[in-house]
This record gives C-alpha cells, sequence and structure tokens, in this order.
C-alpha cells in the first residue's frame, strides 16, 4: 500500500536538500561541468523546475483525473540545451523551483482519496498514480545524487594539485 503521507514528505524534505546542495557556490561551479556529456548544476536545478511543472504534477494529475488522450509531450534532454539552462541565474532558478515545489506539495495535500491504482498506458508500458507519485519521489534522489557527485568533482579539480584521497574511496 502506498503510504501518500511519507511520499509527501519526502518531497518536502528533498527540496531542502535540494537547496542545501546549491547553497554557498559561485557562478563559476553552478555552470562548472566536469565534462561536455555531464550537466552543471544550475543544469541540474533547472531540470528539477521543468520537470516539477511539466512532468510529474501534470502527468499524476492526468492519471488521477482518468484523463482522454496522452498528457502533453515533455523533452527533458533537449530542454537543456533549447531553454538555455546553463545560462540562467542560479538564486532565480532555485526560487522558481521551489516555487513550483510548494505548488505541487499544496495540490498533492488536497487530494481526497485519490486511486493510486489509476493507470494510463504510456510508451514505456502501463503506469499508475502510485508509480508516478513514488517515481517523482524517486527522481529528486537521482539528481540529489548527481548534485553530490558534481560538488565531489569539482572539489577534487578546485584542490588540485592536492589529493582528496585520504578522505576515502568515493
Amino acid at each position: 500500500m502506498l503510504n501518500f503521507e511519507l511520499c509527501v514528505a519526502r518531497l518536502t524534505r528533498q527540496a531542502q536538500d535540494i537547496r542545501q546542495m546549491a547553497l554557498g557556490i559561485s557562478v563559476e561551479q553552478a555552470r562548472w561541468k566536469p565534462d561536455a556529456d555531464s550537466w552543471s548544476i544550475l543544469e541540474v536545478v533547472n531540470h528539477l523546475y521543468d520537470e516539477e511543472r511539466e512532468d510529474f504534477r501534470v502527468r499524476l494529475k492526468h492519471i488521477l483525473e482518468r484523463a482522454e488522450g496522452m498528457p502533453p509531450p515533455i523533452d527533458p534532454q533537449g530542454w537543456v540545451t533549447s531553454r538555455a539552462y546553463n545560462e540562467r541565474d542560479l538564486e532565480d532558478s532555485m526560487m522558481k523551483f521551489f516555487q513550483e515545489r510548494s505548488a505541487s506539495l499544496t495540490w498533492l495535500r488536497s487530494l481526497t482519496a485519490p486511486d493510486w491504482d489509476s493507470a494510463i498506458e504510456m510508451r514505456l508500458g502501463r503506469l499508475t498514480a502510485g508509480d508516478m507519485l513514488t517515481s517523482w519521489v524517486a527522481h529528486d534522489l537521482l539528481h540529489l545524487r548527481q548534485l553530490v557527485e558534481l560538488r565531489y568533482a569539482y572539489l577534487r579539480q578546485d584542490v588540485a594539485p592536492y589529493q582528496i584521497g585520504y578522505a576515502g574511496d568515493w
């Protein structure tokens, strides 16, 4: 059985964890990428913002309301460049993400007796409302891991020629 309150609590807490991972960094660090295929912290934050407002909440609502057709298409990978995430202001991006997360949490708390087994057939297969909510929680964790990895990689290159190996294995 889905523990709705726990999911909402995690989405609330994880938003604060995301804030902590982006606090106190320079513009240079916010835009820095370890390689051409990686995202920057700023790109991660803007991805989370767009996913919050155009993906998870929209799709969960679509499933719960048993709306006709498919939810609007999304292009999370393409948006990174087409929406110039890395050129944005980190503070403004963070504020927008938190506003959207707040709207999501308000909406989630307003639900009365949602049917977590409601489903939609997606390109990837059957997706229930419960799958969508728990995937939303997991999505935050994936990007928190990414933010930690970015901070670690930046530290490693920032302190060169000194080594951080004594800290332990990564």
